[in-house]
């Protein structure tokens, strides 16, 4: 096979794989995050089952003051979570979704200023178990961004200058 051929073959190739990904990247994202908080929600709804429970227990005790009890607090969570998941699997109201995603992981990442002895074995270098899971929240946070950049303004809320410019391209 010649050189041209070989090189031809190859940035076609390169050209049909970025368009598979530009085209379902964010879609496999956003399904993916939908399956792991509907997946760690449901956890949640069983007792010893979720290898943070205690830890999310005790987090929520600190972060409502004691007005809530360890047993309702993580049946809030788990509903929270799975309203999060199934949100992301529609890809229905996802400003909002986000917005509750965000808030859960402000308390999901609490536990390392609250509890950063239960969180690292040796602070803040060799995470435990309960740190390894807050630590993969940062995967989470940032695949939560970038399906939130995807996510388009409602077309009632764009203004004069962005209709005029969106109706100079439909021409």
């Amino acid at each position: 096979m010649k050189p041209e051929r070989v090189q031809k073959w190859y940035f076609d190739t390169d050209r049909q794989i970025r368009n598979w990904m530009k085209r379902f990247g964010i879609p496999l994202l956003r399904i993916s995050l939908g399956i792991v908080f509907t997946w760690f929600g449901a956890l949640k709804f069983f007792p010893y089952l979720s290898p943070a429970e205690t830890l999310a227990q005790q987090t929520l005790e600190i972060l409502t003051f004691g007005m809530i009890s360890p047993e309702l607090g993580i049946r809030i969570l788990a509903v929270w979570e799975c309203l999060i998941g199934v949100g992301l699997l529609l890809g229905k109201g996802l400003r909002l979704v986000l917005l509750l995603l965000a808030f859960q992981m402000i308390g999901a990442m609490s536990p390392v200023v609250l509890f950063p002895e239960q969180v690292f074995q040796i602070v803040p270098w060799a995470p435990t178990l309960e740190g390894q899971y807050i630590v993969k929240n940062l995967v989470l946070i940032s695949a939560a961004i970038v399906v939130g950049a995807a996510v388009e303004r409602p077309v009632h809320i764009y203004d004069q200058e962005d209709m005029e410019r969106l109706d100079g391209r439909a021409s």
